[in-house]
């Protein structure tokens, strides 16, 4: 990877709300140059325009469930910034409405397409665009989830695509060696996103209880990720997990 942090180029996936807009917002606080993929292209200039970072943001329209959308946007980033040292992994959804037992087959792709399919053509074309560039490598960050390691109540679509994201990541370290791409994840609990501000009036519990649950500011995880993408060729973190002090989470919650 290139030594100056001026001159390193990360993409985000999902970049324009929530976890990935606070890690897009990190990266671009300290200099670094990020494409900002999203479905939606008006979240994203918002994310540029707010970080004050000129033309060091880039906003790139992108359905990661789509092979040919993802290589237009490494395409996109190598044509304006050269190459790419850093992809954070991060576009995904969580769970259709109702009960599973009620779920369409296409409510339940429409997950997997994005969540686990979305993750694997993203690591491809940063395998494909890493392997090419010189200096060749680069690193790779992807988005786990805690429900990466345990599930919540009716989360069968979720949480199955995030244990499979963990296969993906710990595959994708051990190919990326011989290229010098580093492969990590980060497993977030009850950062406060909107997808996660229904913690806060109370969900179900593995014991049927409805509860409140403790959140954390979502920049906390931006900070993380910036740690991680900071970190020197040389050295990788595997599983980073950041979550909210109190969540029930470890031992009976």
């Amino acid at each position: 990877m290139t030594a100056d942090k001026t001159k390193r180029i990360a993409i985000v996936t999902g970049a324009g709300t929530g976890i990935g807009r606070a890690s897009a917002l990190a990266l671009l606080a300290d200099g670094w140059s990020v494409v900002l993929a999203g479905r939606r292209l008006e979240p994203l200039t918002k994310v540029a325009d707010e970080s004050g970072a000129g033309e060091r943001a880039f906003a790139v329209s992108t359905d990661v469930s789509d092979p040919e959308s993802v290589k237009a946007l490494f395409a996109a980033a190598v044509k304006r910034f050269g190459r790419v040292d850093l992809l954070f992994n991060n576009a995904g959804v969580g769970n259709p409405p109702g009960s599973f037992e009620d779920w369409t087959a296409e409510q339940w792709r429409g997950v997997v397409d994005i969540n686990l399919s979305g993750m694997f053509y993203c690591i491809q074309q940063a395998f494909r665009t890493m392997m090419a560039q010189s200096p060749k490598g680069g690193r790779i960050i992807n988005n786990g989830s805690i429900s990466a390691t345990a599930p919540r109540p009716n989360s069968i679509a979720y949480t199955s695509t995030k244990h499979a994201v963990e296969g993906l990541t710990k595959s994708a370290s051990l190919d990326g060696r011989k290229h010098d791409i580093a492969v990590g994840q980060i497993d977030v609990g009850n950062a406060l996103t909107e997808l996660a501000a229904r913690m806060t009036k109370g969900v179900p519990q593995a014991n049927g209880e409805v509860a409140i649950e403790p959140v954390m500011d979502v920049a906390i995880v931006g900070q993380s990720v910036l740690y991680m993408a900071n970190l020197p060729p040389d050295a990788n973190v595997l599983f980073h997990t950041v979550m909210a002090t109190k969540m029930p989470f470890v031992g009976r919650g």
